[in-house]
């Protein structure tokens, strides 16, 4: 199914991390912004560069290939004032609908869990043995004890 050039910015757009969308929404609105390159000879930079001074550290060439396809980019030139506010409202509505996770936050969580299961299920950790189907049962009772207490 064909899709239309504003539909696969926003799902660039949505495949940002949210800590990119933030930056590039700020960027967008404190610099110059082109379409067609990563920069031109006067300043202008694109929404990934902006959003890279803002603190967004993403590459996502989707995102790139997107705009330039939604601008019908021919050349390096400023965006306009209507191709602005479309990105504006994209980033803008995608940040109000995003129910990601922090990813840090995530691999955190994960890390800690590990470290608990190493102390609470040290001879299974030690040995890094599967654990037959009784231990298994044994082990989810002990959890859910220990869930119960916390």
């Amino acid at each position: 199914m064909p899709r239309d050039a504003i539909t696969d910015l926003r799902r660039a757009i949505d495949s940002l991390p949210v800590r990119t969308r933030e930056a590039m929404l700020e960027g967008i609105r404190s610099n110059p912004i082109v379409v067609g390159a990563y920069t031109d000879n006067h300043g202008g930079i694109c929404p990934m560069l902006a959003a890279h001074r803002h603190g967004g550290r993403t590459t996502l060439l989707a995102f790139a290939r997107s705009w330039d396809r939604f601008a019908r980019a021919r050349g390096v030139r400023r965006a306009t004032r209507r191709e602005l506010t479309v990105l504006e409202a994209q980033l803008t509505a995608s940040l109000l609908t995003s129910d990601d996770v922090d990813l840090k936050a995530a691999i955190a969580d994960h890390e800690a869990l590990k470290r608990r299961h190493e102390q609470v299920f040290p001879e299974i950790t030690a040995r890094r043995l599967r654990p037959r189907r009784k231990d298994a049962e044994r082990a989810l009772a002990r959890l859910e004890r220990e869930l119960s207490r916390a």
